[in-house]
């Protein structure tokens, strides 16, 4: 554990973390090399028998001695073609055969992403229940709305959900449909031209990609175009943004002043090391926290899509970090919100304080619209007129209600209809 330097290893570690992982990796690529061997088999290409042969050395190659092949040869591609060579005998002269590396290696990176979206998937599904019983649960908890900070109408933490659910609802809908576009692989050579396979290069790469379940990229160089893996890693980027909006929504929430959630808090739990009292929103910042990063890869994907001419290698290096830490970053934070909001403690006492905590001024847009109602105004005089009621009511510190009780035009309302204006909960027009 002394020498783990990232914490996707460790304090960050799902689920996802070991579709990612080497040994993964290097089955994805035998499975496309098994493919591909099946392929020529298929075609007369290569002695029958080979491509078993090729398929049963699959078991038998070890992660270790791979790492000594590229540590002499500096190769990772090539270090696993040597290992998965030496375990299929004679037939592992044609391992490989007719491929570039990166035939075998975005074949792969398409594989791990089918397993690594259909993760996220589950998440999202399985975040989208919880947050429609807490949607049900609360449609008639009314609260406070706010626009910019400011107390504006009332609304009800059933609408909150509601509104959470169906964007989640959403970046599954974006998930499926880019499922056309990044689960493409390629066998096209060296420059995309497949000149290695001598007129069945077309014949070979659909044969290959319909055992392995991917669709052929229809123009490739020597590399599947990088917008695709930047469409995916903007999608992540989209999802981890929703789920950094519920986590800013409940640290605000749980502000001091304001109070109406909280997140659970165990009974052992330390919130601050010199500050015995503190209950922080700590991982709903821990959230927040780890979106900026997941949305930062993608501006990473982004530089990859102008690689120079039919490829450079400025792509490599850093998509060894951009796609496994965007997926299991994401998958940790569905993770942690899913329990955030499972533990969700509401405060009903706070909540009715912040409604009444502007003396009546949230229910101005009723008593407007009241007023053009029974025609006593038009609309805009009846604002301007409710805005002055508004601002002496505040710079007086009084009840709106109050206020208007004393106006000539209070006065034509009865006092039982001028409570029901200002009665909270039947203001929610069609949230439930």
């Amino acid at each position: 554990m002394d020498d783990i330097v990232s914490p996707l290893d460790e304090r960050y570690k799902t689920e996802m973390t070991p579709i990612f992982g080497q040994k993964a990796k290097l089955d994805r690529w035998m499975d496309v090399e098994i493919a591909l061997a099946n392929a020529h088999s298929k075609l007369g290409n290569i002695p029958k028998g080979a491509a078993k042969e090729i398929a049963s050395a699959k078991p038998k190659v070890q992660l270790e001695r791979v790492n000594v092949i590229e540590a002499e040869i500096h190769h990772d591609l090539m270090a696993l073609v040597k290992a998965m060579s030496e375990q299929a005998g004679e037939s592992g002269a044609y391992v490989h055969f007719g491929s570039t590396s990166y035939d075998i290696e975005d074949t792969a990176t398409a594989l791990i992403f089918r397993d690594a979206i259909a993760q996220i998937e589950k998440r999202l599904v399985s975040l989208r229940v919880v947050l429609k019983t807490l949607a049900q649960k609360h449609k008639k908890t009314v609260c406070i709305g706010r626009t910019h900070g400011q107390h504006a109408t009332p609304t009800t933490y059933g609408m909150k959900f509601a509104l959470y659910y169906q964007e989640a609802g959403r970046n599954l809908e974006r998930l499926s449909e880019v499922k056309k576009r990044i689960l493409v692989g390629k066998m096209s050579g060296a420059v995309g031209t497949m000149a290695t396979f001598k007129g069945q290069g077309e014949k070979i790469e659909k044969m290959v990609m319909d055992e392995l379940g991917l669709s052929p990229a229809p123009v490739a160089t020597q590399v599947v175009q990088r917008d695709r893996h930047a469409e995916v890693l903007s999608i992540l980027a989209l999802t981890a943004s929703g789920v950094e909006k519920i986590a800013k929504e409940l640290r605000n929430l749980q502000r001091t002043e304001i109070g109406e959630v909280g997140e659970a808090f165990g009974s052992k739990q330390v919130g601050s090391s010199t500050m015995p009292h503190k209950r922080n929103p700590h991982k709903s910042e821990r959230v927040c926290s780890l979106a900026r990063l997941v949305r930062a890869n993608v501006a990473v994907a982004l530089e990859n899509i102008s690689l120079e001419h039919e490829r450079d290698l400025t792509n490599s290096a850093n998509e060894r970090f951009i796609f496994s830490e965007s997926f299991i970053v994401l998958d940790y934070m569905l993770v942690q919100m899913e329990s955030i909001l499972k533990g969700l403690e509401f405060f009903p006492a706070n909540i009715k304080r912040n409604l009444e905590l502007t003396n009546g001024l949230i229910m101005a847009e009723r008593l407007m619209i009241e007023i053009t109602d029974r025609k006593i105004m038009g609309r805009q005089e009846a604002h301007e007129f409710v805005r002055s009621l508004s601002q002496t009511a505040f710079r007086e510190n009084r009840h709106l209600k109050e206020v208007f009780s004393e106006s000539e035009i209070g006065k034509k309302f009865r006092k039982n209809e001028i409570e029901g204006l200002f009665d909270y909960p039947p203001y929610i027009g069609e949230s439930e």
